[in-house]
């Protein structure tokens, strides 16, 4: 039986563009488009490559700047992803609270999800529910919190709006803002508090150390040990994390090279390996469950991301582009592939 791999894009606006003054299509083509000087590298980009691959993504679209901006910047992202046949599904910043006006909820405040009662989870839930639908969306069926923020209330809550799936339980982040009480090890499916738990995938990079499945904290050659793994030991889902600004640099002024090379090398992982299968939350069935831990560790693995890495930190604080190293960790890169 193929695993179920999603690859899901946190996609939102940018609170911080909105504070400096951004109006709605700056922060539109900045977070969503992913506009830079090497051109544009959003969802749109990552919609093209997906489906060059004959794959599809999940978008978990955060309706709340339509409390400052209006609805209609929320339904330029929502539509032209329903229409170009990948899922839409729930995210939330609560953090948007603080500049909303005439809101019924405006007088909350509170930087995740989980900073507030179990009453104030649902009625914030449910609103953000009703801007997505307004935008154009289904009702969704999963949900993912912002920042990971969630605890065991957000879950009593998604269970009394009836939303089946929840994606905001990282083990990576139960040392940070991840607040819900499970174990690292807590595997896909796993029912708590009446919500099914689609974990966000981890490998172990170092022995005792767990990290994320993203694509900015992963090495390509480390993505696709973890698919691979996955695949083999017939995981029932595997999930990916990443952001419609993902592929650009920190600053967002150019793209960034080895994330971009990263993106494309994960795309040809999946669509390469038959017992792996890209699907959205509404095509989930229940199947065995195994373990979280994705891959074992693997120390000279991580030590080429760490190289990796220290480059990609060299090009943007230094301003230089290297291109011969860039080619060198390529190379490398497919010698570990053989």
């Amino acid at each position: 039986m193929a695993t179920k791999v999603q690859y899901t894009v946190d996609t939102e606006l940018s609170l911080k563009l909105f504070q400096d003054g951004a109006s709605a299509q700056e922060n539109f083509d900045s977070s969503i488009t992913g506009k830079c000087r090497d051109g544009e590298f959003g969802i749109f980009y990552q919609m093209d490559r997906l489906e060059a691959y004959g794959l599809t993504g999940v978008f978990f679209v955060d309706p709340m700047p339509a409390l400052v901006y209006g609805p209609g910047v929320v339904a330029r992202i929502v539509e032209p992803i329903l229409k170009r046949g990948h899922e839409v599904q729930l995210h939330i910043h609560t953090e948007w609270l603080e500049f909303a006006r005439d809101h019924e909820l405006s007088h909350l405040r509170g930087r995740n999800i989980a900073d507030f009662s179990l009453e104030d989870q649902i009625r914030l839930l449910d609103q953000a529910r009703a801007l997505l639908m307004l935008a154009g969306a289904p009702q969704p069926t999963a949900f993912r919190a912002g920042n990971f923020g969630a605890n065991d209330d957000t879950l009593r809550a998604l269970n009394a709006l009836d939303v089946q799936y929840d994606s905001s339980f990282n083990p990576a982040f139960l040392e940070g803002e991840c607040a819900i009480r499970l174990p690292p090890g807590t595997p896909p499916f796993a029912e708590h508090l009446g919500v099914d738990i689609i974990p966000v995938s981890v490998i172990e990079d170092r022995p005792g150390n767990i990290r994320a499945v993203q694509l900015c904290a992963l090495s390509a050659w480390e993505m696709r040990d973890a698919l691979t793994h996955a695949a083999q030991h017939e995981w029932p889902c595997f999930t990916i994390v990443s952001h419609s600004f993902e592929l650009l640099s920190r600053d967002r002024t150019r793209v960034n090279a080895i994330v971009k090379q990263r993106f494309e090398a994960m795309c040809l992982n999946i669509a390469e390996q038959s017992k792996l299968e890209h699907a959205g939350f509404n095509a989930l069935l229940p199947k065995r469950k195994g373990s979280l831990i994705a891959v074992p560790a693997n120390l000279v693995r991580t030590a080429m991301r760490y190289g990796e890495q220290a480059i990609s930190r060299l090009r943007y604080e230094v301003g230089i582009a290297s291109t011969f190293f860039l080619n060198e960790f390529a190379m490398a890169e497919s010698l570990v592939a053989l």
